[in-house]
């Protein structure tokens, strides 16, 4: 195949699958929610406190900076 701008976008982006099993998973604890994440190979990885077996979602570092900053800032705000 080709190489093309979206296909080099596509292989940047991929994220190694990550060995979650000794990850040290942290709670806010502050308010109500319900997500753990881990530091892990350079990655951040969040989870579901309620379903620790479940999926993790892993964010590269500059993704969960925008991720961070978009909450503070209140870009997920419901209301």
């Amino acid at each position: 195949m080709a190489d093309t701008p979206t296909r080099r976008a596509a292989t940047e982006h991929r994220k190694p699958r990550l060995d979650l099993g000794n990850a040290v998973w942290q709670s806010s604890d502050q308010g109500t929610g319900d997500v753990q994440i881990a530091f892990v190979e350079g990655f951040v990885a969040m989870r579901d406190r309620r379903d620790t077996d479940g999926p993790a979602l892993v964010f590269t570092p500059g993704e969960w900076r925008a991720f961070v900053l978009g909450a503070r800032d209140g870009e997920f705000d419901l209301g």
